[in-house]
């Protein structure tokens, strides 16, 4: 109690209460005042609940804590579990119950703030069933259901992002940086422009560098959907190898196999599959219910402290004395039929487990092979994707010589950069030094200029060589940027000169085509208007066709489901038929024997056995009723009786004991004492 004392004082004194406690100001409190400061701290979490209570009635008071701390799901401790107990404390304003409460909302301030913040968008309107029946209400109360299910995704979202490490001061910084990288290329680009306008014909030579890029990206997308083509040809033809393989293997398991082997191994599939799905999953999937529903339920809970650990640890231990003592009384009272069971019990057990780890093993085996074929289409996708096929075994020898080779670079290399690594500690470390002594004779000359009178004096000189240097690398550049630009202009003329000369018979070629193009085109659009309208017959006719195929499969199918559904009602009525016969023939038959047999007989024999003990029953049953009322006398008797010997035998002793303790014995008109 004192630690949650201290605990409840400190975060009171702290932001953003600032009372000014200590533990024996805050323990002598009125309850008025406790309750005060149980509202400040509510009103910390739930704004709305800054009120003086002084002003509200106390059961408004208690009634709106109690809705706020129901949706905090605060749960009081065991003593307090009643609700009317808990009122009542809480309209008291007694410390058993507000020193918890207050404990409890210290720890979790912050979980408790985003809780009541989602409280008021998440605790749905309760809206009764009669009401509903009205299509307004109804409407409004789906689209109030729609938003809250959109504030429960945009939250989400909104957390996501806070916890994704993005920050809008390095958002606005990349956009500032691009702004300025655009302002930049606009200026460049700008700058480019002036420069061709004074080359002659620029215009056209801008158009034929638009045509260019055009038809390389036209080019790039043309390689790209030639390799996806590739791809897309690799892996159908290894899916036609797959299947190929698997329709081989098929043939070969159907030549070996008989119809008896294929029904014992469908038999046994059938029934490993049966004991999956009827015994284990179930059990698996109710144990799995039954943590999901136990961590739920420690989830719902509220943190337990030291006191409530001990408690349950108290109660194992009580529980694990009763079992051992229940254990004892079991081999106390064991039964010799109990021992003759055991060991078909041990048997039975083991057999099961044993069963339980074939199927356990089948499982592990099923998920590697699936496992493992999944993965075979990957690094066959991956190979398809990469352009080449599976590595046989002279290349692999070839990639591992390759590799070894590799291997001894890359440890020569890594010795190389571990040395360079200590050579640079070594230069790191002199730096250092280096810097150290400069910093002292810094110092040192500031003390001698200081004591001359011409302190700063050695920064102004550093400060003028640095502006010279920079003034004389300005010079330097500008004369080097106005020699690259005289270069670039001139290269641009010759690069001109030479694509001119280098397009003019690629020009004359296209000026023929050009013509040849348009000689073709009437004749081309003739015959694409011919195939697509013959296309289009045909499609139709395909379509049509396939429609009556279809429609044919399907009756096919109806009529041969319908043939075999009669033939198995005709095979059923045929086995009625023959049991009727064999029933008639047996009830008709002159041997007794025979006669015994029909099921007739053996009903009516059952039916007679079945009266003959329900009389049997009737007549215990009266004598039972008529001796019902002396039975309970005598049972009646005999419980006085038995009292009565219980209290002879406790007189008996306490006889016994105060004998024990001593004797008083009257002889000759004096009494003696015998211990």
């Amino acid at each position: 109690m004192s630690e949650q004392l201290k605990l409840i004082v400190e975060q009171l004194n702290r932001e953003p209460f600032k009372k000014n406690f200590n533990l024996i100001t805050f323990d002598s409190l009125e309850p008025m005042q406790l309750l005060q400061i149980l509202n400040d701290v509510l009103a910390e979490i739930d704004p709305k609940q800054a009120l003086d209570i002084r002003e509200e009635m106390p059961e408004q008071t208690v009634k709106r804590m109690c809705a706020l701390l129901g949706m905090l799901k605060y749960k009081p401790s065991g003593t307090l579990s009643d609700v009317s107990v808990f009122r009542q404390g809480l309209v008291a304003g007694r410390k058993p119950v507000v020193h918890p409460i207050l404990y409890w909302l210290l720890q979790r301030v912050p979980e408790l703030k985003k809780r009541a913040y989602l409280a008021r968008f998440l605790v749905k309107l309760e809206v009764p069933a009669e009401f509903l029946q009205d299509d307004v209400i109804n409407d409004t109360f789906n689209q109030y259901e729609e938003l809250v299910e959109g504030f429960k995704t945009y939250h989400k979202e909104c957390e996501l992002l806070r916890t994704s490490g993005f920050s809008t001061a390095e958002i606005r910084r990349d956009i500032s940086a691009m702004e300025e990288e655009k302002d930049q290329l606009i200026k460049r680009v700008e700058r480019l422009k002036k420069r061709v306008e004074s080359v002659s014909n620029h215009q056209r030579m801008l158009e034929q560098a638009s045509q260019l890029r055009v038809e390389k990206e036209r080019e790039e997308s043309l390689s790209h959907q030639k390799q996806e083509q590739k791809n897309q040809l690799f892996q159908a033809e290894q899916r036609l190898q797959r299947s190929q393989q698997q329709l081989k293997d098929l043939r070969q398991a159907a030549a070996d196999a008989n119809p008896d082997s294929l029904m014992k191994r469908l038999e046994e599939e059938i029934k490993i599959n049966s004991y999956m799905v009827s015994e284990k999953l179930p059990k698996e999937l109710e144990g799995m219910r039954r943590t999901v529903q136990y961590l739920q339920k420690i989830a719902s809970e509220p943190a337990m402290g030291q006191a409530d650990l001990q408690e349950l640890e108290d109660k194992i231990r009580d529980v694990d004395s009763q079992i051992n003592q229940l254990i004892e009384k079991r081999m106390m009272r064991n039964d010799p039929m109990d021992d003759k069971l055991t060991l078909y019990r041990q048997q039975a057990s083991i057999i099961l487990r044993r069963k339980e780890s074939k199927a356990e093993e089948l499982q592990e085996a099923r998920e590697e092979l699936a496992t493992a074929e999944r993965e075979l289409r990957q690094r066959s996708s991956q190979t398809g994707e990469a352009g080449g096929d599976v590595i046989r075994g002279d290349e692999l020898k070839r990639l591992v010589v390759k590799l070894r080779g590799k291997g001894t670079v890359y440890k020569k290399q890594r010795q190389e950069i571990a040395e360079l690594k200590a050579e640079y500690g070594v230069l790191q470390r002199t730096q250092e030094i280096l810097k150290q002594r400069h910093d002292t004779v810094q110092r040192k000359l500031q003390t001698v200029e200081a004591e001359k009178g011409i302190s700063g004096y050695s920064n102004t000189q550093e400060e003028l060589e640095r502006v010279s240097a920079i003034k004389s690398e300005l010079d330097e550049k500008k004369g080097r940027t106005l020699d690259d630009m005289s270069e670039m202009v001139k290269k641009l003329n010759s690069m001109i000169v030479e694509k001119k000369s280098a397009l003019a018979p690629l020009i004359k070629e296209l000026r023929s085509l050009r013509q040849r193009c348009q000689e073709i085109s009437p004749d081309y659009d003739e015959k694409k208007a011919q195939y697509e309208s013959c296309t289009a017959g045909l499609e139709s006719n395909r379509s049509k066709l396939e429609q009556e195929v279809k429609a044919l499969i399907g009756e096919t199918a109806l009529e041969e489901n319908r043939y075999h559904h009669i033939n198995c009602m005709s095979e059923i009525t045929e086995m009625q038929i023959q049991r009727a016969a064999e029933e008639m023939k047996a009830y008709v038959s002159p041997d007794p024997l025979e006669r015994k047999k029909a099921i007739r007989e053996v009903y009516m024999k059952n039916i007679s056995e079945q009266e003959l003990l329900g009389k049997k029953l009737r007549e215990k049953q009266k004598v039972v009723r008529e001796s019902h009322s002396a039975n309970m006398e005598q049972m009646k008797l005999w419980r006085d009786l038995e009292q009565l010997m219980e209290c002879k035998r406790q007189c008996f002793i306490r006889a016994q004991s105060q004998a024990s303790v001593g004797q008083v014995i009257q002889e000759g008109g004096g009494d003696r004492l015998v211990l």
